[in-house]
């Protein structure tokens, strides 16, 4: 099945739709040509060369497996083992804050694909049948009237791709009404993909989206934008090595979405821009009662004593540029003196320690193979068991400096890094070494699980 944009069907013909795949190729390619163009700032380059070149290297993205300018829009891209588990984590971090901070906040799930969404004009995406689609263009005798027609038909039969969440809220609206006894306000919330029309590369983009839909009286709508935003601005910052990349702003009112009354943007700050990371909306009563068509008397919720049609308040976030703007926002790169003294850039991967898709690194020292292996698989399954993320260093086969090996889990990110040795063997102690302050600590091994734990869920807590 393959998703096409109506003015790509009315407008190619068969060998274009024949190679329809979406072309891929790096994104640092599409860096290298946008910094050989004028304008073009040396921080520019510099920052998101060498950050595109990290995340190809340490797994955050596949390599030749990303659109050419997907990482700088924020849109899907082919994320590498490290840089889906920051999505995840970033994912759970959004469901926790919406869900937790208002009682009536309820998970929902809506489909990908249906054939009764409603859709507007140019935004339409459809799962077309390529079977279906090659017999019709195989009809050579038909005229270039008769195949947009036949072209026209399939595309009416077709199931519409969704653009968004807001929909499957809004037909949910009535029976989530029960859950809280037709009393307002409530929020239905959503997470998963949803897929933006083309931008020329002839294939929609895949983005992660976040989204809540929330109810409220039509009076305190304007409060509860208000709070929304200062919420979403609060949690970016909660995660960020530099908060104040981080920022809100009204949207101007030619900007604003059809039906809605007032808008505030959730924005990073990129090296060639601000770019937005959340949407808030006041959205009014209008897009709720079409699509209930105009029954006034199922949507009325409780508002104290007065019977209402609630208004809708719409946050929308794209987690993929969000993933991008921590990742941008951890980098850190620092000059210091290697143990020749021979002075070095280290890159640092910075990412808070509940997003880094890593906490801990297990490697081992010179001494007894075996022993030393076994050691490591049973500290890697207590970790694994507390659900505290571990890579396996000790798996390596190539022989590896340790000062190698932590400029490369530094530039993964990864919190600590432990050394079991022969020392291990013998008393119990291990080494642990810190990525944000590179002090190398001893400590039992009994103690060093409850010391991550701890670690995490104080700076969870910050």
């Amino acid at each position: 099945m393959l998703s096409y944009c109506v003015r790509r069907f009315l407008t190619r013909r068969e060998p274009t739709l024949q190679s329809s795949q979406c072309g891929v190729a790096l994104a640092l390619q599409h860096v290298r040509r946008r910094c050989s163009t004028a304008g073009a700032t040396k921080e520019y380059c510099d920052q998101a060369g060498t950050l595109l070149q990290l995340c190809t290297d340490r797994y955050y993205i596949s390599p030749g497996q990303t659109h050419t300018d997907s990482f700088q829009r924020g849109m899907s891209c082919s994320y590498g083992p490290l840089g889906m588990e920051l999505r995840e984590n970033l994912l759970d971090q959004w469901w926790l804050s919406v869900t937790r901070s208002r009682a009536q906040v309820f998970g929902m799930s809506s489909l990908n694909c249906s054939k009764d969404r409603a859709v507007d004009g140019d935004g339409q995406l459809k799962m077309v049948d390529m079977e279906s689609l090659n017999r019709v263009l195989d009809l050579k005798e038909l005229s270039k009237d008769q195949l947009i027609q036949k072209v026209q038909l399939l595309l009416q039969s077709s199931a519409s791709l969704r653009t968004s969440f807001l929909q499957g809220a809004l037909e949910q609206y009535v029976p989530s009404m029960e859950l809280v006894n037709r009393k307002l306000p409530f929020g239905l919330a959503e997470t998963g993909l949803c897929f933006q029309p083309s931008d020329g590369s002839g294939c929609p983009a895949e983005v992660t989206q976040t989204s809540l839909v929330w109810f409220c009286s039509p009076h305190t709508s304007p409060q509860w934008l208000d709070h929304w935003a200062r919420q979403r601005l609060q949690w970016w910052r909660k995660f960020a090595l530099g908060p104040s990349d981080f920022s809100s702003s009204d949207i101007p009112e030619d900007e604003l979405a059809a039906g809605a009354s007032r808008g505030v943007r959730i924005l990073y700050s990129f090296p060639w821009g601000q770019e937005p990371l959340e949407t808030l909306l006041s959205r009014g009563d209008t897009e709720l009662l079409d699509a209930h068509r105009g029954v006034r008397n199922k949507l009325q919720c409780r508002d104290g004593r007065k019977s209402v049609v609630p208004h809708i308040v719409s946050v929308t976030g794209n987690m993929d540029r969000g993933v991008k703007a921590y990742l941008y926002n951890s980098l850190q790169q620092l000059k210091r003196e290697d143990s020749k003294q021979r002075l070095q850039q280290r890159k640092v991967l910075k990412l808070h320690p509940v997003l880094a898709p890593v906490k801990v690194a297990l490697d081992m020292g010179r001494g007894a193979n075996m022993e030393l292996r076994q050691v490591c698989e049973g500290l890697l399954q207590e970790f694994l068991e507390d659900r505290i993320s571990a890579w396996p260093g000790y798996l390596e086969t190539m022989p590896t400096s340790m000062e190698l090996l932590n400029a490369k889990y530094d530039e993964m990110g990864v919190l600590f890094t432990v050394v079991i040795s022969e020392n291990t063997l013998e008393s119990g102690l291990l080494q642990v070494r810190s990525r944000d302050t590179t002090i190398k600590e001893t400590m039992h091994i009994s103690e060093i699980k409850n010391f991550l734990s701890r670690y995490i869920s104080a700076a969870d807590n910050i």
